[in-house]
Parts: structure tokens; sequence; C-alpha cells
């Protein structure tokens, strides 16, 4: 089995999509379903995670009505007010939705790097625990040290990393990102996608030898038990196909045990939201 714990959908629009910039016509399209479910049958891959793409509510909703219309959405990640005092109230109401599996926010578009260690936003936070919601990490590398105070404010709730902290692949620099990246996984409450290091790289030049320190930093800060794989579709059609992305995952943890690999491509994630 693979479960692909990170993909998006969208019908674009330049206002709603504005990250989506003109290196990046490859994604100025719609992308949904349709179109997804026939890459993953022609990969052999079985389910996703759809995470959201915009922070609204409705599109929130949105993901939940595509994973109720579509089998192969095992459960989505959406976004909620993290720091409106009521945000209680749309959890409650989420929690009972079966594929809703948690949280994300955009921490690495935000202004304010400490964004993440407010007190209104750890109040939020702290309300995910109770309807037994994960938190998904966005973030850049620099972020990491802020990230260390944050996660350890919550030692009782479950995160997942996205990206493996984007760290400057395209300039084929590890530290400080190896270093902090090493420490943030001693804490066990830590998951960590495969995803997204094609597009930090150069997405037109970079290498799977460039990308190899990076993919083995990870799996020694991780293990298989806590790495989960992650597809990054539509964005990782800037760099590289989607089964080519998958291949090159596969090829790397080749050299593990069977059990090792089959947590990375799927049992991690059938635990981590609870398929």
């Amino acid at each position: 089995m693979i479960i692909d714990t990170h993909q998006h959908f969208w019908k674009y629009d330049p206002e709603e999509y504005s990250w989506i910039g003109p290196e990046m016509k490859a994604l100025q399209r719609d992308f949904l379903p349709e179109y997804l479910q026939k890459t993953l049958r022609q990969a052999g891959v079985d389910g996703v995670i759809s995470v959201q793409a915009r922070q609204t509510t409705g599109e929130t909703e949105w993901l939940l009505s595509l994973a109720e219309e579509n089998d192969f959405i095992r459960g989505i990640v959406g976004w909620v007010p993290l720091t409106d005092p009521a945000v209680e109230d749309l959890l409650e109401r989420y929690a009972d939705r079966r594929f809703f599996k948690g949280v994300r926010h955009v921490l690495q578009d935000e202004p304010d790097p400490d964004y993440m260690l407010r007190k209104d936003f750890n109040a939020g936070i702290r309300k995910l625990k109770r309807y037994d919601l994960l938190y998904e990490i966005l973030i850049f590398e620099r972020h990491l040290p802020q990230t260390l105070r944050f996660v350890d404010q919550h030692p009782g709730q479950m995160f997942v990393l996205d990206h493996i902290a984007k760290p400057l692949i395209r300039d084929r620099i590890l530290s400080p990102w190896q270093e902090n990246l090493t420490e943030l996984a001693r804490r066990d409450n830590i998951f960590c996608k495969i995803s997204g290091l094609v597009t930090e790289a150069d997405p037109y030049h970079w290498s799977e030898d460039q990308l190899k320190p990076y993919l083995e930093t990870v799996l020694e800060a991780f293990g298989p038990e806590r790495l989960m794989f992650g597809s990054d579709w539509p964005v990782c059609l800037t760099a590289c196909r989607y089964e080519q992305w998958l291949d090159i995952v596969q090829r790397f943890i080749a050299t593990l045990s069977e059990d090792e690999q089959a947590l990375i491509m799927a049992e991690n994630a059938r635990k981590v939201y609870k398929l």
C-alpha cells in the first residue's frame, strides 16, 4: 500500500492563489480530483491526504466535500482561525466529520517570524488535542529555532512537519538546518513528510545527488518510524513528474527492510491520520 500524505486541489484564481507566481505557469490552471486520480492509478498509489492551500473555512468545507465524493481521498488537513477565541466551536463541528484529520496554518508566509509563539495562536493549538486533531507545521528552515520553542509548549500534541522544513537545497546549504532538524526530531510527538524537496532545489537544474544529503539527514533524524511519503502534487510538477518523485523516494529507502519501507510509504500515515 502507498499513501501520499501531501497534495492539494484548487480551482485556479490569480487573486486567491497569489503565491503562484509567473515562474509557476504549470500551476496556473485547475487541479481537481479527476486529474489526480488518473495519476495515482498509473503510479500505483492507493490514497491521499489533501492539505489546505487557502486560509479560509470555505477551503476546509470544500476539501471535506471532495473527500466525501472521492474514495481515494482518505483524509484532509484544513484551516481554522486558531487565533480566534471562538475557534473551539469550529473544531467541535469539524471533529465530527470523519475525514477531518487536522489543521494547518501557512506560518512560512507570516510577516512575523515569531507568529507561532503568539499566545492566542498557542491557545488555539491547545484546543486541538481535545478533539484528537493533529497540527501540520509549514515553515522555512530559518523558522526551526522558533519551532523548537513552539513544539515544546505542547508535549501531548501530535505534530507533522511539512517538506522537511524547506532547507536551502538550491544553495546546497545543510547547516544550521541539519542541526536544528535533528534537535526537533528528538521530540517523539512530531512526524516528518518526505516531500517538497525538488521545489526547494532549482526546479530546472536539480539532481538526485543534490537531494541525497537532505534525505539522509531526515532518515537519520526521524528514522523510518516517523517519516511519511508525500508528493506535494501539483506543486511538484514545476520540477518533476509525480511518478518521478515517487521513484526517487522508493529508491532511496530501498536499502531498508520491507517493514521499514512499509512504514514510510503507508503505515505511519495510517497511524498518524487514523485511516
